[in-house]
């Protein structure tokens, strides 16, 4: 059974950093995309950062400049160093993977990141 655990999450004050974290697990056929989206109170999910194969990195505008994603060399590890943090960056945060030729798309239980002083 395939499982992401998110940790990292937390308390920040503006201008401040968090790093999360993503330990996957459970694919005999090794991940493909791995990333993390967020969801703030009262909007819908929206895509954060994406990472595939280990270099190809894609970003929100929104985060551009301030969040970089990254991933271990086994690919079971997906971060996300977030700095410069502002209060619109609060919101729950998921981490997400695909299975290489498959079509099933996986998430974690969601991480709650707050920005406010």
């Amino acid at each position: 059974q395939v499982q992401l655990v998110e940790s990292g999450g937390g308390l920040a004050q503006p201008g401040g950093s968090l790093r999360l974290s993503c330990a996957a697990s459970g694919s005999i056929f090794g991940f493909g995309v791995m990333g993390w989206y967020r969801q703030a109170p009262g909007k819908q999910r929206e895509l954060v950062a994406t990472i595939t194969g280990g270099a190809i990195r894609n970003y929100a505008d929104s985060v551009k400049g301030r969040f970089t994603i990254s991933r271990d060399n086994a690919k079971t590890t997906v971060a996300l160093q977030m700095s410069g943090l502002k209060p619109d960056d609060t919101a729950i945060y998921y981490c997400y993977a695909t299975i290489w030729n498959r079509a099933n798309e996986y998430w974690g239980q969601g991480t709650q990141v707050t920005v406010s002083s």
